[in-house]
């Protein structure tokens, strides 16, 4: 079981008298009936936590000798079945999935790239290295390389590759200085360096940094600074941008809520409510509707 995905501020946890077989049998019950179950395949799916949600994919293929992705490809649609597919998805496929995504096509949605180089641990960041590489028989980093240009994409670069080496400092000495500072320590020793540089200078490093520089890179870099001084409260902020406004940006609410709800969720949705004044429940609530909606605030697991 990859602890690693797992923290103590999650809204999804492990389910008491779990067994893979009924799930299993439940599910197939559900996909396979006149008409799909949708809420018994929402019950199941958002109160099972990763790893159990990984047993009923093992024991699905066992018994019936189907993907369970590929039968709720078949079964559902929309936001819905891009919900639930990332439910039975391994957290570090689904994360080297996005990443594939945020690059694919015209255009790369450098949001998504920042959001997860910057909220991802080393030990995550590593698994989601070999998966990406399993799955599409590249380098993460080529990728990277062959999307983005400029000083974003070598903080871009530095930044995968100090995760995946876990703060070996490969580095030369032509890398600008603030990318090497910002990428190559450790979240707590960055604390000190931003706390540090409020009192030689009397600015704030944020400030500093949108005073010098620009585009994707800045974003890069102040997502650094958001996520060293409060991961919860960046992500919060990305779940805001997502359901705000005209349109509703699914590819990053499915992210956050999924990849989060085992991690850090109830402390996003703590600085929810405390940056935005309604709770994130809310907010879901009146942007979307139907079976997304459910599974979604099942995911969040409570209004504040």
């Amino acid at each position: 079981m990859a602890s690693m995905w797992v923290g103590h501020q999650g809204t999804i946890r492990d389910y008491p008298g779990f067994s893979a077989s009924v799930d299993a049998e439940a599910i197939q019950k559900a996909i396979r009936g006149i008409g799909t179950d949708e809420k018994m395949l929402i019950s199941i799916l958002t109160e099972r936590s990763n790893a159990q949600r990984q047993l009923i994919v093992k024991e699905y293929q066992a018994a019936y000798g189907k993907e369970l992705k590929d039968d709720l490809k078949g079964d559902l649609s929309g936001h819905f079945e891009h919900l639930m597919v990332a439910l039975v998805t391994p957290p570090a496929v689904f994360d080297a999935k996005q990443l594939k995504k945020s690059m694919k096509g015209t255009g790369t949605n450098e949001d998504a790239l920042i959001e997860i180089l910057t909220t991802r641990t080393s030990r995550q960041m590593k698994e989601i290295s070999q998966a990406y590489y399993t799955v599409y028989k590249k380098s993460l980093g080529d990728d990277i390389s062959s999307e983005t240009s400029g000083d974003f994409r070598k903080a871009l670069l530095t930044l995968a590759d100090v995760l995946y080496n876990a703060g070996e400092n490969r580095w030369g000495t032509d890398e600008d200085k603030f990318t090497e500072i910002l990428c190559l320590r450790s979240f707590p020793q960055l604390k000190l360096t931003f706390d540090e540089y409020r009192a030689i200078s009397q600015k704030d490093i944020a400030d500093s940094i949108k005073g010098e520089l620009s585009g994707h890179f800045e974003d890069l870099l102040l997502a650094i600074v958001h996520c060293v001084r409060n991961t919860p409260a960046f992500l919060a902020e990305r779940l805001h941008r997502a359901l705000k406004g005209a349109g509703t940006d699914e590819f990053t609410l499915n992210r956050i809520m999924v990849s989060r709800s085992e991690i850090d969720l109830l402390d996003i949705r703590t600085e929810f409510k405390k940056h935005y004044g309604y709770s994130l429940y809310s907010a879901i609530k009146s942007d979307t509707s139907g079976d997304y909606e459910i599974t979604l605030l099942k995911i969040c697991g409570g209004d504040d």
